[in-house]
């Protein structure tokens, strides 16, 4: 896959954003019945079919996120990098769980400690 242009990137966050918000809830979910399991409070949630079926799903979108060239960076918190380039230099424009929109990047060298709002 190749680089996104800004605007581009900004379109396949839009499309992904419900498949985003799924994995987040499904996370949760997940951690819940994970700990019920090894002899937490109850949940309503099920038991181990319903956890390897939340991993399974958690799985297809995993691989949903990243057939679109995204890159995805962590789990919790759920972050997403978009591969890029501003005034010729290499970046990852970078959505962090909580985000409604793709506002910020990092030069591929710095990472995440190097994240700066993009230029308007």
């Amino acid at each position: 896959m190749g680089l996104f242009e800004v605007d581009e990137a900004r379109a396949e966050l839009a499309r992904l954003l419900p498949v985003l918000d799924e994995i987040v809830l499904l996370r949760a979910e997940a951690a819940e019945v994970q700990a019920a399991l090894a002899g937490g409070p109850a949940t309503p949630l099920g038991g181990l079919p319903e956890l390897k079926a939340a991993h399974a799903r958690l799985d297809d979108l995993m691989a949903q996120v990243q057939a679109t060239g995204a890159e995805l960076k962590g789990i919790a918190p759920l972050l997403v990098d978009f591969p890029s380039e501003l005034d010729g230099v290499p970046v990852l424009l970078c959505w962090l769980e909580g985000d409604r929109e793709l506002a910020w990047y990092h030069r591929t060298d710095l990472g995440f400690a190097g994240r700066r709002r993009l230029p308007s």
